[in-house]
């Protein structure tokens, strides 16, 4: 069993506008901890992914999932 977390914080990044370091800093952490999360180097903790979900405004399984997430224009089954 995989213990990857998967995420949307580059895509949901994408559509506010919002730059890494613009997320870091509202998040407090450093920028390159945001490059970390977006690669799938690093899972949040629980508060830091509750945080990221709250920052944008969506539930947290919006942004983060423990399977991979459908590409876009990919149909789910």
């Amino acid at each position: 069993m995989s213990e990857t977390v998967y995420n949307r914080i580059a895509l949901l990044r994408a559509e506010r506008g919002v730059t890494r370091r613009q997320l870091a800093d509202a998040l407090g952490v450093h920028y390159q901890t945001i490059g970390y999360l977006e690669r799938g180097e690093y899972s949040p903790s629980l508060y830091l992914a509750l945080r990221i979900a709250g920052h944008f405004e969506v539930p947290v399984e919006v942004v983060f999932s423990t399977i991979p997430f459908p590409k876009i224009g990919e149909r789910s089954a």
